[in-house]
């Protein structure tokens, strides 16, 4: 028996819709018990939102013509055969599968970035994070860390779990953590500075910019790159690479430690495989501080 069904539900798609190409319906709740669900209440289910932009990292094909948009080959036109061809030359190959880590946990209570350090547990999540990256049998390619003192303590951790060669990893300042934007809804516990989301916003997206895009036309395979950084950076990637509402970061938690994974196709499109997994973890190690 259907949700609907159980309650004497009625779905009546309305004329406008249908002339519409059935964009929204309206939704006629009957109850047969007392409960949440008043009588004869109806839902109004928006439409779809907007569709995806797949030239979102300005890497699409046809941005490397002359022209705004790609034009069918001809054989009697010259100009449209090279077109054709420049976007053949210029279409990504291969798929980015792009690996955040979120440092272990850290002493909240240390002086300044260097006081910071990872607690004794925040260098045992590190070590079996590390131990997971192992276990996956991945050609990483990259390793990026942002140069605060938590995240490079886990990136050092994670290298020798991997068995990388010291100082495999490339340091990044444009990695650092900080406010990306003002979060929607807004939380009373955590509210910087207008200036401080001004000059740190930029900055994040720009990271976002940085590593966040398809493939370069000469990539072969696929690559498997690893980023340590932090959570208000992650998360902010997550949304801006969904094309979700950046405000939405901050309802979004992530695990010291965790594992977030999201591939970027060849076409444009982003697949999140993964968010803050943590499942390689004891319970007495989880933590979000």
């Amino acid at each position: 028996m259907s949700r609907f069904a159980a309650f004497g539900g009625i779905l009546k798609l309305t004329a406008a819709g249908v002339a519409a190409g059935i964009t929204a319906f309206t939704v006629t709740a009957k109850c047969s018990s007392p409960g949440n669900w008043e009588n004869r209440s109806s839902i109004n289910v928006p439409d779809y939102g907007p569709k995806w932009d797949f030239n979102w990292d300005r890497r699409e094909p046809y941005n490397f013509l002359r022209s705004p948009k790609p034009k069918k080959a001809s054989k009697e036109d010259k100009t449209e055969a090279e077109e054709t061809e420049t976007i053949d030359k210029y279409k990504p190959k291969a798929t980015r599968h792009i690996i955040l880590i979120r440092h272990g946990q850290y002493d909240l209570e240390g002086e300044g970035d260097e006081g910071k350090k990872l607690t004794e547990i925040g260098k045992k999540q590190a070590q079996v994070t590390g131990q997971r990256l192992k276990e996956l049998g991945l050609d990483y390619s990259c390793f990026f860390v942002s140069n605060m003192k938590r995240a490079l303590e886990t990136a050092e951790i994670i290298e020798k779990e991997l068995c990388l060669p010291a100082k495999s990893f490339s340091m990044d300042p444009i990695l650092r953590e900080g406010p990306p934007v003002p979060p929607e809804p807004p939380v009373i516990h955590w509210n910087p500075q207008p200036h401080e989301f001004y000059e740190e916003g930029p900055r994040i997206e720009a990271a976002f910019r940085k590593y966040i895009h398809r493939a370069e036309p000469t990539q072969e395979k696929d690559s498997y790159e690893v980023i340590v950084c932090h959570a208000n950076v992650i998360r902010y990637f997550v949304c801006r690479s969904l094309q979700f509402p950046a405000e939405a970061w901050l309802r979004i938690t992530l695990n010291n430690g965790s594992i977030t994974r999201i591939s970027v196709l060849p076409s444009g499109r982003v697949v999140l495989r993964g968010v803050s997994e943590a499942g390689h973890f004891a319970p007495d190690l989880l933590t979000y501080t």
